[in-house]
């Protein structure tokens, strides 16, 4: 069975940076497609990016330049590197397996102004 477990989520100020970590278990890692996605309150969830087994990479138009979602093979875990984050980045953000299309708990983001 899969899991995914995220990690990294907090509390910070606008224009400050987090990095979010999902460890995955239970499958093969290194030729998996992995995304990151994220739900605000009283929204859908909604598509952040994706990273493929090549490092490829895609990113909602709203975040490009700011997030960059990468991949450690080594470790089974994928990173969402969020910089120059905003009040609206605030959300719970979640980790999935884009073929088994299971999802991880989520981690919350909070970004006062």
């Amino acid at each position: 069975q899969v899991q995914l477990v995220e990690s990294g989520g907090g509390l910070v100020q606008a224009g400050e940076s987090l990095r979010l970590s999902c460890v995955v278990s239970g499958s093969t890692f290194s030729p998996n497609i992995y995304g990151w996605y994220r739900q605000a309150p009283g929204k859908s969830r909604e598509w952040v990016a994706t990273i493929y087994s090549t490092g490829k990479a895609d990113y909602v138009n709203y975040v490009k330049g700011r997030f960059t979602i990468s991949r450690d093979n080594a470790k089974n875990t994928v990173y969402l590197q969020m910089d120059s984050l905003q009040p609206n980045d605030t959300a719970a953000y979640y980790c999935r397996d884009m073929r088994s299309f299971d999802w991880g708990q989520g981690t919350q983001v909070t970004v006062s102004s």
